[in-house]
Order: structure tokens, then C-alpha cells, then sequence
């Protein structure tokens, strides 16, 4: 069997089996009076304070501490329904005291964020109670004091997965059970480097809202397919009614391409932490990742298809079948909602969408004829396979290259598939001056828009704006998902 079937053990689930029957179902805390006055605090909470986190007037400290008593009770009094979180919950009580005690300045909460490790206790199911002074990434910038009851979603084949050749131990997969204003948006993560704290330490989990990535491709792609009149495979027009379906392949993908950002021939830091660069550098990291994600896949699920049936074990039936449901959520949720969701300054998730549409029509695998969509899926892995190469092949040659001529590589790779803006400093050639220069010349002439959208996306774009703005604080429980 290959190396690359990965094999179920027990041992894959990481947590005690304690911590699954002492804690409670964290969605009946979410109708718990402790749960409503925390929330209803922390709402409160926040009109006092100002961007940075404190508390701006000296009028308002005596209701911020009346509130802060409240939220400390209240997490006092949950606590013991998540005994695998009692020693954060212990050190959020004290950060929010001591808070308090030196008068709502700018919040520091680096001792409770220390003590947070939802990812060691990677168990289906499981909830956690995260309260924080944080921002909300694509949702709010202030680090208002946020409450979110959440619970993990880890199905046997993923901790399969997991514990086989894609072993990525900070990957947390969670789902929404209840939140505060500053979950009420587009954000679909919880990042330790959000919170307010007085320095950074090393990070060592990541969480993916699922429920929310999942229900708002559903969706989008439900309403793309009808504009588009694409007929959908049996198995993807599946994921569109089983929200739950959609969440574990959601997982799938997010483990495998979260991971792919530290390796791989890479010309630079993998994460690009504290670079400025052309923001087109950003847009193929982001989808180098997505189509590692999509050729293991393909991958996966060619060799356990070859597989009898009867020589599976049940996770790796589900990798099989999921495998191929991760390469219709790639392919849709790039091209349908990525493309045209955000603005048009410097969109890099807009312009990966844009770059891989083009690439799947360009190679003859999709097409828009009679004002309807079609796809060759037979041929489309090999094609996506094709562009995922191609990045790769990029990123190996810039290892021998300096910065600069890497971003221009880069360029002249995507404008043999997209068509630059007419007014591009960068399609008519850089000048002299700016060749010559540093590389902050190279950035401030890429136009906000530089690979503007196309005229099949301007059209759609006119009738999905509406469906995409409708997704903003969705959930696995939506009514309409």
C-alpha cells in the first residue's frame, strides 16, 4: 500500500476519553444563564471601550468593572462544564481581575492566551468557552473583549488523516455554537495573535471556523450553479443539502493546504510575516496552497479508489469519498466565491479565483458557451494539476533568484494566463529607475487593481453580489444554509 493511504490507529484522537464524558454538551451551556449574562456583559462591554482595547473615559470604569465582575462569575460558574480548559479558565479570571485592578488601560491577556491549547484536545464534539479582548480578522479591528462558545470537529478520518502524512499539530477545525458582535461578520477564524497581550509568543494553534466556511459555500454555490445553469455531479450537488458533509471536507482541505505553507521549495518565508510585497505574491501563495490540497486529493482518492472495497477500513473509505468532494469545494469556492467577494484593492483571494478560472477555460476544460457553464471533470484534475506545477516550478527556480526578479517571474507566469490593466506600469515594463531601485518602487507601482475582473465575472459578479453579502455572519445552523 503506498505511503501515501494513510493508516487508522487509536492513538490518532488526541485528548483523554475523560475529557469527552465529564464536560457537557456545550450547545445546552449555550441556553445557560451564566452563558447570556457573559454575553450580554461582554456586549455591553465593548461600547465602553475604544479601539485599542481600554477603556477610554474615566466615567465609564465604574460600569466596565460592574461588567467584568459579571463576566468573571460567569466563567467562574462554566468552568467546571470544560474541566480540559480549567487552568485558562482560571488565568482568563485573573487577567480580567487584574484588568480591572489597574484601571482599563490597554488589555494584556498573554497569561490566559498561554494557557489556551484547544489543540491538544482534538476530540469530536468537544466545546470550549474562549473569552478574549481580540480583533475578529475580515469582521471587526477593535480588541473589544469577544465570548464565542465553540465546538471541535474532528471525525475519525481526519484524525486519520492527521496522524498519517498530514500530521499538522496547530490545526484546530471548529464550528460555531454562540458568539459576540464581533463574530457577526465574515470571520471564519480564531487566531492567538489577535488577542491583546503585552508581548508575541511562539503560536502554537490555529482554528477554522468550518460551519461558517461550509454553509457559506453552499450558498454561494447553490446560487452560482442556478445564474450559471451548471449542472452539478451527483456527489457535489450533494454537499449542497448536508451541511455536515460539507464541514468534514472543509476540514480536509483546510488541514492538508494549512500545513502546505512550510513546505515545499519555498523562496522565502513561508507565512511572508513582516514583508511588503506586490500583494499578486500573496494571491499565489494562498492558491499554491489550495492546489496542494486539490493534487493530494486527486491523489488520495486514485489510489484508495484502486484499492478493493473490502481492504478499507472505514476512515479510509471517508478519505476516499471526501477527496473527491475537496476537489469540487477547490475548484467552486474559488472560482464562484473568492473571485468576486471583497473589493478590488489589491484582492489577492480575488485574483487567485480569477487566475484559476482562466486556466481551466484557457486549457479547455471549462467552458461558458450559450450562456451557460460546463465542465469537463474527467480532465480537470490533470488540468489543475497542471497550474498547481506550474507555481510549484516557480517557486524552485526563485530559489536561485533574487527578490525582486522573483516578483517579476511571477508577473510575466500570471499574465501568460490573466490580461493586466491597461494602465499597468508593470505590463508596459518597469523602468529603469524602479529596476534599479529598491524593491518598495516595485510595490507602490502594482496599480490596487491590477488584474482587473474579467467580462464573465463582471456579469456575474452583478448577481451574485447580493447572495455574497447574505453570508456575512452565517452559520452551520443557519435557517437558509
Amino acid at each position: 500500500m503506498s505511503q501515501f493511504v494513510p493508516q487508522f490507529t487509536a492513538g490518532a484522537i488526541v485528548g483523554e476519553p475523560e475529557v469527552v464524558e465529564d464536560a457537557r454538551s456545550v450547545r445546552e451551556v449555550a441556553t445557560h444563564p451564566a452563558w447570556l449574562r457573559l454575553k450580554e456583559a461582554a456586549t455591553a462591554l465593548q461600547a465602553l471601550q475604544v479601539k485599542d482595547g481600554s477603556v477610554g473615559l474615566e466615567s465609564d470604569r465604574l460600569a466596565a468593572a460592574e461588567l467584568t465582575a459579571t463576566i468573571v462569575d460567569a466563567i467562574a460558574e462554566l468552568a467546571p462544564f470544560f474541566p480540559h480548559d480549567a487552568s485558562y479558565l482560571a488565568a482568563l479570571r485573573a487577567d480580567f481581575a487584574r484588568w480591572a485592578d489597574e484601571g482599563f488601560g490597554v488589555p494584556d491577556f498573554l497569561d490566559a492566551l498561554n494557557e489556551f491549547q484547544p489543540q491538544r484536545n482534538r476530540v469530536d464534539g468537544l466545546g470550549h468557552l474562549v473569552v478574549f479582548p481580540m480583533y475578529t480578522q475580515n469582521g471587526s479591528t477593535n480588541r473589544f473583549v469577544e465570548a464565542v462558545l465553540v465546538e471541535v470537529i474532528w471525525p475519525e478520518f481526519v484524525a486519520a488523516l492527521e496522524a498519517g502524512d498530514y500530521g499538522n499539530k496547530l490545526f484546530v477545525a471548529l464550528r460555531f455554537v454562540d458568539f459576540t458582535p464581533g463574530y457577526d461578520t465574515n470571520s471564519a477564524v480564531l487566531f492567538p495573535e489577535t488577542v491583546a497581550m503585552r508581548e508575541i509568543p511562539t503560536f502554537t494553534w490555529g482554528a477554522i471556523f468550518q460551519d461558517r466556511e461550509a454553509a457559506r459555500y453552499r450558498r454561494v454555490v447553490r446560487a452560482a450553479a442556478e445564474i450559471t445553469k451548471l449542472d452539478l455531479p451527483a456527489d457535489a450537488a450533494l454537499m449542497l443539502e448536508d451541511q455536515r458533509l460539507t464541514e468534514e471536507t472543509f476540514v480536509m482541505w483546510d488541514l492538508i493546504h494549512d500545513r502546505s505553507h512550510m513546505r515545499g521549495d519555498l523562496p522565502f518565508d513561508p507565512f511572508m510575516i513582516k514583508q511588503r510585497m506586490p500583494f499578486f505574491l500573496y494571491s499565489l501563495e494562498e492558491l499554491r496552497c489550495d492546489l496542494t490540497a486539490f493534487r493530494e486529493s486527486v491523489r488520495l482518492e486514485r489510489q484508495l479508489g484502486a484499492l478493493p472495497e473490502s481492504e478499507l477500513s472505514d476512515p479510509q473509505r471517508q478519505i476516499r469519498d471526501h477527496a473527491k468532494l475537496v476537489q469540487y469545494a477547490v475548484i467552486f469556492d474559488r472560482i464562484f466565491r473568492f473571485a468576486i467577494t471583497g473589493s478590488r484593492i489589491r484582492n489577492y483571494d480575488g485574483l487567485g479565483g480569477q487566475l484559476l478560472f482562466a486556466w481551466l477555460h484557457q486549457h479547455n476544460v471549462l467552458h461558458w458557451t450559450d450562456t451557460q457553464l460546463t465542465i469537463d471533470w474527467d480532465q480537470v484534475p490533470d488540468v489543475v494539476v497542471a497550474l498547481s506545477d506550474r507555481i510549484n516550478d516557480l517557486y524552485w527556480r526563485s530559489i536561485d533568484r533574487p527578490k525582486v526578479a522573483h516578483w517579476l517571474a511571477a508577473y510575466d507566469m500570471l499574465t501568460e494566463t490573466l490580461t493586466p490593466n491597461p494602465a499597468s506600469v508593470w505590463a508596459r515594463g518597469l523602468s529603469d529607475e524602479v529596476l534599479a531601485g529598491p524593491p518598495k518602487g516595485y510595490t507602490d507601482a502594482v496599480l490596487d487593481d491590477e488584474f482587473p475582473l474579467s467580462m464573465f465575472y463582471e456579469a456575474l459578479n452583478k448577481k451574485m453580489t447580493a447572495v455574497i453579502e447574505s453570508t456575512s455572519g452565517i452559520t452551520g445552523t443557519t435557517d437558509e444554509a
